[in-house]
Formats: C-alpha cells, sequence, structure tokens
C-alpha cells in the first residue's frame, strides 16, 4: 500500500472501460449488418424477432462489466510461512494430515482450480461450504470461470479441524489440488480503531461489523460527496443547488448514522472536501480547488455538524495542505491503533487512492503511529460485480493478477443480526436510497427469470447485494 497518485489507477479503469464499449460497438455493428442481410434475404420480420431475443440475452447473461477473462488465473503471493502443508480434497471433505491448531479467530484462505460446466455460463458457478456444526456458506466467481481462484473460509476452521468441512461445485467442478493458508492476526475489535472514508457511507459499505465492534471507533469522512445530484435536481433545484443540498445530507449521515453502531458523534469528523477533487488538491498542494458542480470553495458549509475545531476551519480553504493538517491533528487526538483505509493498488477511484495518500503523508513524522493498517476495496479495477452472489453470502477474494505485491487477507465474520444492522445502516445513507434506474430494474428481473440471480429486500441499491456479508475483508499491513 505505497503512496501512489490517481493517475496511473484512473487511466487503467477508463482504458478497460474504453476497450469494453468499443468491443461493444463493433459488435452491435456487425450484428445490425447480419440482421439487416437476413431481413433482405429471409423474411423481414425476423431482424426484429432477433433484435429482441439478443436484447434479452444480453441483459440477461451478458451485462456485466468483466475487463479479463473468465478463464484467467487470479494471481496472489501470500507470505510462505502462511501456508498450511499436507491439504486435500477426499470426496469433497478438505483433509488436513497433520492436526491443525487454530483460536477462532483466524483467516483462513483456500485456492481451488475451479472449471465451470456448461450450465457455469448462464447461471452463477459457485463453491459451496458445509460444516458439521450447520454452516453453510456459497462464494459465487464468473459465469464460464476456468482457473484459479479463492475462497474465504474465515469462520469454518471448527469444521476445518474436525475434518467436517465438506466443498461442493454449484455449476462448477473443482479440478486440481487445494492449497491452504492460515493468517493469525491481533483482533481488530478490540482496538482502538479510525475508519478514513473518502465519502459518507464508505465506512459503512466497507467495516460497519469492524468498527460496530471495535472497543473505540472514530470515523473520519474526507468528502461530503456532492456531485452528481440528478436526484434532487428531479425535485425542483438548480445544478448548484442540488449538489449543495445533496453534500449537506451526506454530511450529516457521516457524523449520525454511526451512532446506530454505538459511536458517539464526537468521534465523527466530515472534514467537507469536494468529490473528486482530492487528485488536483494533491497535484497542487497549496491551491484550494472549488467543488466541480456546488459552486462552492469553502468547506466550512460541510463541517457544520462537527463537535471538533480543525486546523482547515480557519480559512475554509479546499487545498491538499489543510486536508493533511486536519489528518494530523485527527490522528494526534484520536491515536488509533488499527488504521481502515483504501487499499490504493485494489481500489481504483481516485477519491480513494488520494485518502489513502493522504493519511501516509500525515503520518510521517508523526508523534504517534498505529500498529498496524487495514486497506479496503469499494471499488476493483476488472469487475464491477465482486463480491459476486447474493447478500448475506461469504466474500471469497476478488481478482488481482499481480503477483509482486504481497498480500496479508485479514478477514472478519459477522452475525446475522450483525448483517441486518449493517443493511440498515446503509439504509439511512441518502446516496443509496433513490431507486435503481428502469433500465436496472428490467434487466434484474430478466436475470432473476432467466439466470436465477436474487437482490435483496433491503435496497435497490447494488451496495446492499455486495457490501451486507458474512465477511468483511481488509488487507493488512504492520508499520
Amino acid at each position: 500500500m505505497q503512496p501512489r497518485t490517481g493517475v496511473p489507477d484512473l487511466s487503467r479503469k477508463q482504458v478497460l472501460l474504453k476497450r469494453h464499449r468499443r468491443n461493444k460497438r463493433v459488435a452491435l455493428l456487425m450484428a445490425l449488418v447480419i440482421l439487416v442481410l437476413l431481413g433482405v434475404l429471409v423474411v423481414w420480420w425476423l431482424p426484429l424477432v432477433l433484435a429482441v431475443l439478443g436484447w434479452v440475452g444480453h441483459e440477461a447473461w451478458f451485462s456485466d462489466h468483466l475487463f479479463y477473462a473468465p478463464g484467467d488465473d487470479y494471481l496472489y503471493r501470500f507470505p510462505a510461512h502462511n501456508e498450511v502443508p499436507g491439504v486435500t480434497l477426499q470426496g469433497d471433505v478438505l483433509v488436513i494430515d497433520r492436526p491443525l491448531h487454530l483460536n477462532g479467530s483466524e483467516t483462513l484462505v483456500l485456492a481451488l482450480p475451479i472449471n465451470s460446466s456448461w450450465l457455469g455460463r448462464f447461471f452463477d458457478p459457485a463453491v459451496e461450504l458445509s460444516g458439521g456444526d450447520a454452516v453453510h456458506d456459497s462464494q459465487v466467481f464468473e459465469r464460464g470461470v476456468k482457473g484459479l481462484r479463492y475462497l474465504n473460509l474465515t469462520g469454518f476452521g471448527k469444521a476445518l479441524s474436525t475434518g467436517t468441512l465438506r466443498i461442493r461445485g454449484r455449476h462448477c467442478r473443482i479440478q486440481g489440488l487445494p492449497r491452504l493458508w492460515s493468517f493469525g492476526h491481533a483482533d481488530a475489535r478490540r482496538q482502538r480503531v479510525m475508519v478514513i472514508a473518502p465519502h459518507a457511507d464508505d465506512a459503512e459499505l466497507a467495516a460497519f461489523g469492524l468498527y460496530s465492534q471495535a472497543d473505540e471507533s472514530w470515523i473520519v469522512t474526507l468528502t461530503a460527496g456532492e456531485i452528481e445530484a440528478e436526484h434532487y435536481q428531479q425535485m425542483g433545484m438548480g445544478r448548484a443547488e442540488a449538489a449543495r443540498i445533496k453534500g449537506r445530507l451526506r454530511a450529516w449521515d457521516s457524523v449520525t448514522v454511526p451512532r446506530w453502531a454505538g459511536v458517539s458523534e464526537s468521534r465523527c469528523v466530515q472534514l467537507g472536501y469536494f468529490c473528486l477533487q482530492l487528485p488536483a488538491m494533491q497535484a497542487t498542494p497549496d491551491q484550494p480547488i472549488a467543488s466541480r458542480e456546488a459552486d462552492l470553495s469553502d468547506t466550512r458549509i460541510f463541517r457544520q455538524f462537527n463537535s471538533l475545531s480543525l486546523p482547515g476551519d480557519v480559512d475554509g480553504a479546499p487545498t491538499w495542505n489543510n486536508l493533511v493538517a486536519d489528518l494530523r491533528a485527527l490522528l494526534l487526538q484520536a491515536r488509533p491503533q488499527v488504521l481502515v483505509m483504501p487499499h490504493a493498488t485494489i481500489d481504483p477511484h481516485p477519491d480513494h487512492i488520494c485518502s489513502q495518500a493522504a493519511v501516509l503523508q500525515a503520518l510521517q513524522g508523526l508523534e504517534w503511529q498505529p500498529s498496524v493498517i487495514l486497506g479496503y476495496a469499494n471499488h476493483l479495477h476488472d469487475n464491477d460485480r465482486w463480491p459476486m452472489g447474493d447478500a448475506h453470502s461469504g466474500v471469497a477474494l476478488p481478482p488481482v493478477f499481480d503477483p509482486s505485491q504481497t498480500l496479508v487477507p485479514y478477514s472478519i465474520g459477522l452475525t446475522t443480526d450483525q448483517q441486518r444492522d449493517k443493511a440498515m445502516a446503509l439504509g439511512m445513507m441518502h446516496d443509496l436510497q433513490p431507486p435503481a434506474p428502469r433500465k436496472r430494474r428490467i434487466r434484474r428481473w430478466l436475470q432473476k427469470l432467466l439466470a436465477g440471480r436474487r437482490w435483496p429486500a433491503e435496497g435497490e441499491n447494488e451496495f446492499f447485494r455486495k457490501a451486507v456479508r458474512r465477511h468483511e475483508l481488509f488487507w493488512r499491513r504492520e508499520l
């Protein structure tokens, strides 16, 4: 998790999306030519029927944004001393040829070669896990998967130790030898935690289960998230007015929603910088960077709900230097043992990358240093659907194709009640409340009918499916 600017990561995401759209346009053009020829050479109504069927098939089976081949192996490198030797699959039971001593808090990762069946090209392939104590889970992978994938076995330690952990493929086959890693960690929930959220809701999406159980938690939100306020423009507001009210609502959310988890408002801080402007602030650290849409160049309008005074309150200037000074003051006051923030090489969002860079800069030469950093990813470069599968299921490891960096996963389990509390916290976030666009609702109906997909009842936003899970997954780095 080295400090990086937003440019390389953002351009990679843009290149992938641009290539995807270009290929899609070429495919549509070729399909149009074929349909016209069929209409001329066969019968006039045939292209209309085929066009409708093609659109339905695309929406049901081919509309996922997947910027790599499902046959590509994930390429993780874990520390060698964490690998557990002597692991085999005997039938569908995972067996270890020597006693495995676990205390119940370990993060367990299993690598398996998975090969999709023909049905797995139309229905999501999954690996189903079940233990002797009736614990069960289903972790989903890409349609047409044919490669090495990594399952999250956190929570299955007892079944693994007693030889009762069963692993079965649904719409896929397990082919090849498994490999298992066990990562022992100090329990972050028994420490003082600070969650860095680039936007209101990032802390809840990534770490509600962690911060709601920690001995002491601080939530620091860097931006007001005021842009893309079309929902409020539909209420009759102008563009700038809609952006300002959206920013104020999200600022309110950032300091009040953590109360649902028992975090005092005195430990929730909104810094009020402007959405998607952190890269420009970082490029010119002493220059104020105004909001793109809210017609504002003063952060104090979004800091009005804070109970703490910060260096940036003096002039309200949206500068990188003020951001770093604010973070330094908060780090010294809170003295967190565990810092939770975006992982700059896995999460490509430019504000997330710059948030991590700002925290690391603030830590330089600071008299207080946390013991560990936990990185999270609420967005990916290559797969907009991850975590795949249904809400309340497990979180398999995301696609990673760069084995040059050593990653150390840290995962915690959430009970059913904790998952429900997390869903309710997300439901309080104004940015996750607007209904899904009509096209997306039609697509979901077709996928439910033809592809067997399900969406949670708690909310229409995709994050209710992606974030409300039986695991929260982080990447650990010692300081």
